[in-house]
């Protein structure tokens, strides 16, 4: 018997995706505001972001100041900064763990990034300290993240502390470095004041590619950083 042909399969009709489906185009998409890296047209062509305010015034204005009060000839031997360490810790974690989870939250909401915990390297029977015992939490910003807590730092924040005179240009460690200490969090506009169970402090660490003490309070202060004079 001759094989019987099978009768032809049926075309299926592709259906129109609904009005306003993103294509699929392979392109990451991302809303305004999600803290992608970059955004996705309509067309689908990627959109770079802007950089932020004080990177941008860094390149534009502050290089060639510091190239002249420096006596560089070359930009790229400018110092700059390289990233900022946000530590804090308290003695009440030692009797109370849970205070970490305030501190955490809190210098997250204040970086825009998660902390990790800092742990005791040493135990001492004075203070009822055991080694490993986690007693702070401390983050370190880079990039972006960096200059725009910077920027938000000495124009919003630092002004907010009462009886502000400007901080101390002493807080150097002869590598270029600077340490700047706050007894309040509550001057971040980002804190809920409602919300604080204890007012407690940080240090933040200024780290640049700085070699003396001197390059890296003009490469500070031209950035905006308000010394006290």
């Amino acid at each position: 018997m001759a094989d019987e042909k099978k009768p032809a399969a049926e075309k299926t009709e592709k259906k129109a995706p609904p009005a306003g489906a993103p294509k699929k185009d392979g392109a990451k998409r991302a809303k305004p505001g999600t803290g992608l890296p970059y955004e996705v047209a309509a067309e689908g062509t990627p959109i770079a972001k802007k950089p932020s305010r004080l990177k941008a015034r860094y390149h534009k204005e502050i290089v060639p100041v510091l190239m002249n009060k420096l006596n560089l000839k070359n930009p790229m031997q400018c110092p700059r900064l390289e990233r900022i360490v946000v530590n804090a810790c308290s003695r009440d974690a030692v009797a109370n763990p849970k205070v970490l989870d305030n501190m955490v939250a809190e210098i997250a909401v204040i970086t825009g990034q998660k902390p990790v915990l800092t742990r005791a390297r040493m135990a001492i029977a004075a203070f009822k300290l055991r080694k490993n015992l986690p007693i702070g939490a401390m983050t370190t910003l880079r990039g972006k993240k960096m200059y725009e807590f910077m920027d938000r730092l000495v124009n919003i924040s630092l002004p907010r502390v009462r009886d502000f005179r400007g901080v101390s240009p002493k807080a150097f460690d002869g590598r270029g470095n600077y340490c700047l200490g706050l007894r309040e969090q509550v001057i971040f506009p980002e804190i809920n004041f409602d919300k604080v169970d204890k007012v407690r402090g940080m240090n933040i660490t200024f780290v640049t590619s700085a070699k003396d003490n001197e390059s890296a309070r003009v490469l500070l202060a031209e950035m905006g950083m308000p010394f006290r004079k």
